[in-house]
């Protein structure tokens, strides 16, 4: 019988070629009949034929900011098909999708009653879901491990179901599966695990093994974001920046903070889908800068991690890494306008991420720093 590499929150299956152990995971889970949740970029890559999988049903029109719609569409696939099992294969998209779907089997629509800020937990039964299973080939999202779907709603907003029953029963991590990222790609994905690191550590709660795990994922990625980003085919970059994310996603249960509470918000932004990694990107400098004073003593410790000697350098060596990193350095660049950021404050104080920023936060806060992002 295979034993995981990691048995922390859930199983993990972690090495160069681990993939290949992916069919005798999904028998272990009792998934025969399983259904792949990927993106089309990925099928076109070939990368379902690699997984060794028979496959019963696909779902392959996963976009950037999954929705209630697409996620009802995969359920459609699921039933049709008989499946007992989800497979997300791809970034953080298509693994919370499957997520949601696996939630939608046996529980009635419509997703907002499930939002963690409507009181969604309760309703959530896990005896009711099928087993999940996460196939990260971006190193970022840390969705392979995390509690967390994060779904645009029917309603226009961008919210998370959180809830234990949504971890998948096992995360096979394979650093292979991500060489073929492009350049602006890996820069993004691996800017939101360094985001994930930062925002968890500095979190009020108490959890000094996630705080651990945290600060060893950020110096991993520190190191390593800009060798994979150089050159993709660095399998050791590779494999660290996939354990960065890794690392992000195994402290999501500590908080996150305002970075997320603004890209979440302006994640469900209509008129143009936007990367929640370039978005972290942009606003993670203007937030460490925000949170300065009231978490001063866990950032010195960041910067000390960092070999730099002052918390107060933090704001701008990130937002140089940022642009050595060739990623979008602030909103207009995406194309958002001041006008667009209007209905996103009150939006952005309301996600649950809001209530684990070390500094308390209001309206005008999140509206100040939407301004500086901007």
């Amino acid at each position: 019988m295979i034993t995981p590499t990691l048995n922390y929150v859930t199983s993990v299956f972690f090495d160069v070629r681990v993939k290949d152990v992916l069919p005798e995971v999904m028998s272990g889970l009792g998934i025969s009949r399983p259904m792949l949740i990927t993106d089309p970029g990925l099928k076109d890559l070939g990368i379902l034929d690699r997984l060794g999988v028979d496959v019963e049903a696909v779902y392959d029109q996963v976009q950037t900011n999954p929705t209630e719609a697409s996620a009802m569409a995969a359920l459609a696939v699921y039933v049709d098909n008989g499946c007992d099992g989800c497979v997300g294969i791809g970034g953080g998209s298509s693994m919370d999708l499957a997520k949601v779907v696996a939630l939608l089997v046996g529980h009635n629509p419509p997703l907002c009653q499930y939002a963690f800020i409507h009181g969604g937990v309760k309703k959530i039964n896990p005896s009711l879901m099928p087993p999940v299973v996460a196939v990260p080939t971006t190193a970022g999202s840390g969705s392979e491990v995390g509690r967390a779907a994060l779904v645009s709603l029917d309603t226009g907003d961008k919210l998370a179901l959180i809830s234990s029953a949504l971890v998948p029963k096992a995360a096979v991590c394979d650093p292979d599966l991500t060489l073929s990222m492009p350049v602006g790609l890996t820069a993004a994905t691996g800017m939101d695990a360094i985001s994930h690191c930062i925002e968890t550590y500095c979190s009020p709660r108490f959890n000094p093994i996630a705080e651990s795990i945290a600060i060893d994922g950020l110096v991993r990625g520190w190191k390593n974001i800009r060798k994979a980003t150089a050159d993709g085919t660095d399998r050791n970059a590779r494999r660290e920046m996939l354990m960065a994310a890794l690392a992000g996603g195994l402290t999501f249960q500590k908080g996150l903070g305002a970075v997320h509470s603004l890209s979440h918000a302006l994640g469900a932004f209509v008129k143009k889908p936007l990367h929640h990694g370039a978005l972290n990107a942009i606003f993670l400098p203007h937030v460490v800068r925000f949170n300065l004073k009231d978490c001063r003593q866990k950032l010195q410790i960041i910067a000390g991690r960092l070999h730099l000697d002052s918390a107060d350098e933090l704001p701008d060596v990130l937002a140089e890494l940022v642009l050595e990193l060739g990623l979008p350095t602030c909103l207009k660049e995406l194309g958002v306008t001041a006008e667009d950021l209007q209905p996103f404050a009150a939006k952005a104080l309301a996600d649950h991420c809001s209530a684990t920023n070390p500094r308390a936060m209001s309206i005008d806060d999140c509206m100040m720093l939407y301004d500086a992002a901007l």
